[in-house]
């Protein structure tokens, strides 16, 4: 019974936290008066206020000083801000100029991603669904490619970044919220250059354009931590492979965002392509829950 509880619990934190990831483009599109660097330049900022202040009530603070004990570890972290960095900058540029279908196409493409990575970098061995799965992907790209005359960069750009960066923090053994607190303090120092070199040349927003505006902008530390903490929460209480199959959550809603809340571009061609994308990942899944049942198979066998 505890057991069934704690995986409901694990679910309901899963869901919440890809809803909240879902609904981010409703956020930044409050801020359309912001220009994206500066944007991206406050999430930076209040994101490390913010989870310093979780640190210190967690009384984990001191964890800090394990990441600076391995040299490696901390030049993995670098990279891995490099990519969160030029995730999270895309991203926004991307919904407050009217391309939230293309992030949805990245985070759908996300997956698939990894898997190539994994190929490319930690020289796995693909199966024949896998391999299936990445060419009808590569089709929907390719198709999108062919009709537009060129390749969907930020549907590409946010699907790679993510990737790398989720290789780079698979090689770090750091808490989330400490990892999260480590990447943006980084980052942080330049984050508040620029936020006092847009103030002093009087093109900044804070103060400038609303008073809800900077609310809003403050509070992008609490919006950018707040789903990470309930991945967290569900990551501890359900296996890995289910919280994965809650991802999709996150994309579909964008998308749904992108064509009735805001109105883009949704023609046949960017059907045709979503359903290719659509058929690869339905095709990976499957090869997934194939796989466990599998191992499960193996398991009640080998304890015989």
């Amino acid at each position: 019974m505890d057991n069934n509880k704690s995986k409901l619990t694990g679910i309901f934190y899963g869901i919440t936290a890809y809803v909240l990831w879902g609904i981010l483009p409703l956020y930044w599109k409050a801020l359309d008066k912001v220009a994206p660097m500066e944007i991206l330049a406050h999430r930076i900022l209040w994101s490390l206020v913010f989870v310093l202040v979780i640190l210190y009530f967690q009384k984990k603070l001191h964890q800090f000083k394990e990441i600076f004990k391995s040299k490696s570890n901390l030049i993995r972290l670098i990279f891995a801000t490099i990519f969160i960095s030029i995730n999270w900058g895309v991203y926004i540029w991307a919904v407050n100029t009217g391309h939230i279908v293309e992030t949805s196409m990245g985070y759908y493409m996300n997956p698939l991603i990894v898997i190539l990575l994994g190929v490319v970098v930690l020289k796995e061995k693909l199966n024949s669904w896998q391999i299936i799965s990445i060419v009808m992907a590569t089709i929907g790209v390719g198709i999108m490619t062919f009709k537009y005359g060129q390749m969907p960069w930020i549907s590409l750009t946010l699907a790679l970044s993510f990737a790398l960066y989720g290789l780079m923090k698979k090689t770090i053994s750091i808490g989330s919220t400490v990892g999260l607190a480590m990447e943006t303090a980084i980052l942080a120092p330049i984050a508040l250059g620029y936020i006092i070199f847009r103030q002093v040349s009087g093109v900044g927003a804070l103060g400038h354009v609303s008073s809800i505006t900077t609310i809003i902008l403050i509070c992008s530390g609490i919006v950018t931590a707040l789903p990470l903490l309930f991945f967290t929460k569900g990551t501890q209480r359900l296996p890995l492979s289910s919280m994965g199959y809650l991802q999709y959550i996150s994309p579909t809603i964008s998308l749904i965002l992108g064509i009735f809340v805001f109105k883009e571009e949704f023609t046949t061609t960017h059907l045709i392509s979503f359903s290719f994308i659509w058929i690869g990942l339905a095709i990976f899944t499957i090869s997934q829950i194939r796989d466990m049942q599998l191992k499960r198979q193996r398991q009640k066998i080998e304890r015989f």
